[in-house]
């Protein structure tokens, strides 16, 4: 059996995700303790719940112990990874970019395609954005042999949540290949997307992308930013994403969501200037997507390495779990990281 402390290096959900996901494509059994010890609310939150349990159905596996609040649980995954078509509603406004991601490892090994939809938040903080997830982690996936689809059908927001993703996810042929980003290039174009609920009288889109484009002026850039105004969202609620291509493969991208209090001018610039920090940085992927990739360069099958903008406790944490449970060895040196993949197959038993 595994054994997780969730209290260690960053004692937040994404020990419980990326513990679970692993030990599923192990096949081993987990004994999880001391769960989000180091967070405001410890235990689990709706969202890890449906995560964990979601992971269980893919497996055909056992959770005990796993409850709203549940500060210990013992998983055992099933013999067999299913491919199929998965529905799951989060039931509140946690983030159903993160449940993807807990998922997205297990039914890329799957026998065929899978289709999942997942209903909750899609726009908040501390979460991925769906716009991010969909232009700039996936299609950096797309590079590792990992095909997979996101499509937003309706936008969520705290706290009501409501909004709806689906990913369609093909199975990689064998293995992840390794990912290979040192260095950064120039820019070629830089995109966006400036979504607002029930917000057009107030033209918080434009206003979004505007000050966007002001900041990003000022330092010789400019992005193409559509402005969205949705109507299908059951509250009012923003969001920005731009992303980045460069001459060098490289994808970089920065994300805000609204929130009470927090003014459309605020938002554009300040992921403008948070996009600008981690381009000067020399980085060759942005602050979160650099700890989002390390679960698949470690399931890959040759060595990843990527430039990463600076430390983040996700990285951190990530690089310790997956040597923890992988016995994956990485290696960071002035912002490069290196990861060298134990070469997963799907036939491992």
């Amino acid at each position: 059996m595994i054994e997780i402390d969730g209290s260690q290096k960053s004692g937040s959900g994404t020990i419980v995700r990326n513990s679970i996901a692993m030990a599923s494509l192990l096949k081993q059994d987990l004994h999880l303790t001391n769960i989000r010890s180091k967070r405001s609310k410890p235990g689990l939150r709706m969202q890890h719940l449906k995560a964990i349990s979601a992971c269980c159905e893919i497996t055909g596996g056992v959770l005990e112990g796993a409850e709203v609040d549940s500060k210990e649980i013992v998983y055992r995954p099933g013999k067999k990874i299913k491919a199929g078509n998965y529905s799951w509603d989060i039931g509140t406004a946690g983030s159903t970019t993160m449940l993807a991601q807990t998922v997205l490892p297990l039914v890329c090994f799957a026998p065929s395609i899978s289709i999942i939809k997942i209903t909750g938040g899609l726009f908040q903080d501390f979460a991925p954005a769906a716009h991010h997830l969909q232009h700039v982690v996936l299609p950096l996936l797309s590079r590792m042999g990992i095909s997979a689809e996101l499509n937003v059908f309706k936008p969520g927001y705290v706290p009501t949540g409501g909004g709806i993703i689906e990913l369609k996810i093909n199975p990689v042929e064998k293995t992840i290949k390794p990912l290979v980003l040192k260095n950064q290039g120039k820019i070629t174009e830089i995109k966006g997307i400036a979504l607002s609920s029930h917000l057009e009288q107030r033209e918080v889109s434009k206003r979004m992308a505007d000050n966007c484009n002001d900041v990003l002026a000022r330092n010789g850039l400019q992005a193409n930013i559509d402005c969205i105004y949705d109507t299908s969202s059951i509250q009012r609620g923003a969001s920005l994403t731009i992303y980045a291509q460069t001459n060098s493969g490289c994808i970089m991208g920065m994300d805000m969501a609204g929130k009470l209090g927090r003014t459309s001018e605020f938002i554009g610039r300040h992921v403008a200037e948070m996009f600008i920090e981690d381009l000067k940085s020399g980085a060759t992927l942005d602050r979160y997507t650099a700890d989002q990739l390390i679960i698949y360069g470690a399931l890959a099958s040759g060595t990843t390495s990527y430039i990463i903008p600076r430390i983040t406790e996700h990285i951190d944490t990530n690089l310790w779990l997956i040597e923890k449970i992988l016995g994956a060895k990485s290696v960071l040196d002035n912002n490069l990281l290196t990861i060298h993949g134990v070469g997963y197959q799907r036939s491992r038993k």
